[in-house]
């Protein structure tokens, strides 16, 4: 299987077949994993993102770092740079409009805006994975821009996010492919 639109296709559907019960269990499942990784439950500033189309659920997860002080923030679609992303601040109040892929996220405001670099970690959704770190999107690369300085600790750390399902035998990768250093399921944590 090296088609990628092929392999979205197919990844997303067996993420969407998955049950209410079964992506709440792994929702929470993750958020218990994180509170228990010392060097993922001390970050102060952390990038999530609001679940769509079968994604793994991180609002437990965003729970768990509120109630803790922590910052989260949300990506935005960037208004001046196309394919591009931009990090806002996420409050329970915080009103959120549909951006142009129909996904919610803060409305624009400079005042709430954290640049990249003062981010400590970027929780990645995805569609695919495998053993080798390598991530597969949704392919308008927006994530593989946010993360292209990210290297040997240089930059906020990027984690993934994925039910077990997600998983590949090999992934096909480009040249502009940003491996991870880490992935959370709920069955497993990874660590390249």
């Amino acid at each position: 299987m090296t088609d990628r639109h092929q392999i979205r296709q197919q990844i997303r559907q067996a993420r969407r077949r998955l049950t209410e019960a079964e992506q709440d269990a792994a929702a929470r499942t993750i958020a218990e994993r994180v509170a228990d990784t010392p060097h993922l439950a001390s970050a102060r500033r952390v990038a999530l993102y609001l679940a769509n189309d079968g994604e793994l659920d991180p609002q437990p997860l965003i729970d768990w770092y509120w109630s803790r002080g922590a910052q989260v923030y949300l990506p935005v679609l960037h208004h001046f740079s196309p394919g591009h992303l931009l990090f806002l601040r996420y409050d329970p109040d915080t009103a959120l409009i549909a951006n142009r892929f129909g996904i919610p996220e803060p409305r624009l405001d400079v005042r709430l805006l954290l640049p990249k670099a003062e981010l400590e970690l970027i929780y990645t959704p995805l569609v695919a994975f495998d053993a080798a770190g390598n991530r597969m999107g949704m392919g308008g690369g927006f994530y593989d821009r946010t993360l292209s300085g990210w290297h040997r600790g240089q930059g906020p750390r990027p984690v993934g996010l994925a039910h077990d399902c997600q998983q590949l035998a090999a992934i096909p990768t480009d040249h502009w492919d940003v491996p991870l250093p880490e992935l959370l399921t709920p069955n497993r944590h990874w660590r390249w």
